[in-house]
């Protein structure tokens, strides 16, 4: 089942997404992005009652010397949550990105990540964005933002109190099986891990990951009972 114009970015919204002049490469993934349903990315979906603070990650994919790669960053270590780990850039939705339901969610994605690696966001072609999820353990309904790095520009850390590094990491690393593994969680939660670019990505990112390499047909076989066991303070 396809979703509707109105599902994928909220009415409105058409003027700031694009599929015109996609990387071939990138077809699976476009179509992945329009078909795929909230229950299908995570079993943490925002709450009905509409709780939750608006947020937004750019899932932009670019081409490097070694074929496609998405752009992550890995917040500092300094921060009260999320302290290390790798994610997508974004944030909170601000007063300056707009109605939500308007487009404020996509320039919420790119401002974002901006602020925190640089980017030039008029480099970046928006082509979907996914069903909203949830992270209960900070209360944000978040939405992936899709993107293409259409023409690159330099990236790097813009704050050392908010980011520790930017890189890049090619989807080939992220298919190789011998780069997967579960991340057990003294909760006893466990979820889908990926052991690159000297990085254990984990949670919310790596859980998106995995969906979309899935649902794009680059999965590959991996064992899932390799396991990685999470510190307590994760």
């Amino acid at each position: 089942m396809t979703r509707t114009d109105e599902e994928i970015h909220g009415p409105g919204t058409g003027r700031l997404l694009s599929r015109d002049g996609l990387p071939d490469w990138l077809g699976p993934v476009d179509r992945a992005a329009r078909t795929i349903r909230p229950e299908q990315l995570s079993r943490f979906l925002p709450p009905e009652s509409g709780a939750g603070r608006q947020s937004a990650v750019l899932v932009l994919f670019g081409e490097g010397e070694r074929g496609p790669e998405l752009l992550l960053m890995e917040r500092s270590g300094s921060l009260r949550s999320h302290a290390g780990q790798p994610s997508f850039p974004g944030g909170a939705l601000d007063p300056e990105d707009g109605d939500p339901a308007d487009g404020g969610l996509l320039r919420a994605a790119l401002r974002e990540a901006q602020e925190e690696t640089g980017l030039d966001p008029r480099g970046v072609q928006i082509f979907g964005v996914l069903p909203r999820l949830y992270i209960p353990v900070s209360g944000f309904v978040v939405t992936p933002v899709l993107g293409w790095w259409r023409t690159p520009s330099p990236v790097g850390v813009v704050d050392p109190g908010e980011t520790a590094r930017v890189f890049t990491v090619p989807v080939a690393d992220l298919t190789d099986p011998e780069n997967r593994a579960t991340t057990v969680h003294p909760s006893g939660h466990q979820g889908p891990a990926f052991l690159v670019a000297s990085a254990l990505v984990w949670g919310f990112t790596a859980g998106v990951i995995d969906r979309l390499l899935h649902y794009s047909g680059w999965e590959r076989p991996w064992d899932r009972s390799k396991q990685v066991p999470l510190d307590w303070r994760s």
